[in-house]
């Protein structure tokens, strides 16, 4: 199946309406709500003077999101869990300094492409283009050493989020064409926080511009994503080498560790003897999402919060990383060193490597031209009761 480029990949956050406060009180309080105001503050300044946004919106259902202009990273987002008590489910920094540092890629948007691309190098219409850093040996991964999530946008305030543009010109990380990307974050009533992006060129070049959060639903961030639940609703991953470059196999995940079509605690079969597990040294793979659309992609749950995080997208797979390489040296917000496997991430996207598997019908088109439109939107669910939108019959149990 080919997939064509113009995708539209969509992030909502929803949570039961069970009255969700926060206040000094460990995180408990009254039923004020919050504004869909989006304020404006000074974060910091880069190295060479220039000054950093911060924007900082919510709803009055008590969720609060945060998003810098710098690498256009999602800094925090706060949500209640079933009793009500609000706690940030991310990893991250507590300043501009922290994030400077962000060799996780904890929260960013990242691009130009997303993922990794094998070698550092392919070809768009007979042209080789093999000036791309190698920054994840011996392969390119997201987008080079000084990609998206290392430049500082510009940011506008808009109704209920924030709207960030950024030009990457031609040549930059070793990418053709001028590349004008918009992003944009929202949040409103309904708790739908919606990421959505869209990108022009005037030169043929590779695009998949991906949204990489790190969750933990617990909301403690010190606690193993091992316990978390998933569900992914995908018939088939990519098999990859032992550097995780996609071998252009689509593999079925039934009767192997991969198969998440019914939910699954994460760490129960992690330790199974596995050769994709071993390349991976645990998740960290693409899979298939089944259908075409927008529709279901994974399903995150926490047992003890209550939790769930239900993902929606119209992009032909979703990466799952497990945290394999956080190693307890980085330290994150309040100072806490994020250990082995205190996070997830689940990115809707294009497949790794595409730009060198254009001759396999499995895999979609990546290759932006003048006078088309890439766009891509994420969906995320979170709430603390059967979701809202869920359909019974749609082949996604919880």
């Amino acid at each position: 199946m080919k997939y064509t480029l113009t995708s539209l990949s969509l992030i909502s956050l929803f949570l039961s309406a069970c009255g969700p406060n926060k206040d000094d009180n460990g995180g408990k309080g009254d039923d004020s709500n919050q504004s869909n105001q989006t304020t404006v503050e000074t974060y910091g300044k880069l190295s060479d003077g220039s000054e950093v946004k911060i924007f900082t919106f919510g709803n009055k259902n008590g969720m609060i999101a945060k998003v810098t202009e710098y690498g256009a990273i999602l800094t925090s987002l706060e949500v209640p869990d079933k009793d009500g008590t609000v706690k940030d489910v991310t990893h991250g920094y507590d300043d501009l300094a922290g994030w400077l540092t962000n060799s996780s890629y904890f929260g960013a948007t990242v691009g130009r492409y997303g993922n990794r691309i094998a070698g550092g190098k392919f070809e768009i219409d007979g042209t080789v283009y093999d000036k791309l850093v190698i920054n994840n040996d011996p392969n390119h991964l997201h987008g080079g050493e000084k990609g998206f999530d290392k430049v500082l946008w510009k940011g506008e305030a808009i109704e209920g989020g924030v709207k960030l543009t950024y030009t990457s010109a031609d040549g930059e990380e070793g990418y053709p064409g001028n590349l004008e990307v918009t992003v944009s974050y929202t949040l409103n009533d309904d708790n739908e926080l919606k990421w959505v992006c869209s990108a022009t060129t005037d030169k043929a070049t590779p695009v998949n511009i991906v949204q990489h959060a790190y969750w933990n639903l617990s909301g403690d961030p010190t606690t193993s994503i091992n316990d978390h639940i998933l569900t992914i609703p995908a018939k088939y991953f990519l098999t990859t080498d032992e550097t995780l470059i996609p071998d252009g196999n689509l593999a079925e995940v039934a009767n192997t560790p991969f198969d998440f079509n019914t939910a699954t605690v994460i760490g129960e079969r992690i330790e199974e003897p596995s050769i994709p597990l071993q390349f991976g040294k645990g998740y960290d793979h693409c899979w298939v999402v089944d259908g075409e659309g927008l529709r279901r992609a994974a399903i995150l749950r926490d047992p003890k919060t209550g939790r769930s995080m239900e993902l929606h997208s119209d992009q032909p797979g979703v990466q799952f990383y497990g945290g394999n390489f956080l190693d307890g040296e980085t330290a994150g917000k309040s100072g806490v060193k994020y250990a082995h496997r205190t996070a997830c991430c689940l990115e809707t996207q294009l497949f790794p490597d595409s730009p060198n598997k254009q001759d396999n019908p499995a895999f979609p088109n990546c290759i932006l031209k003048p006078g088309e439109t890439y766009t891509h939107t994420m969906v995320c669910l979170l709430y603390t009761s059967p979701s809202p939108r869920d359909q019974r019959g749609s082949g996604m149990p919880y």
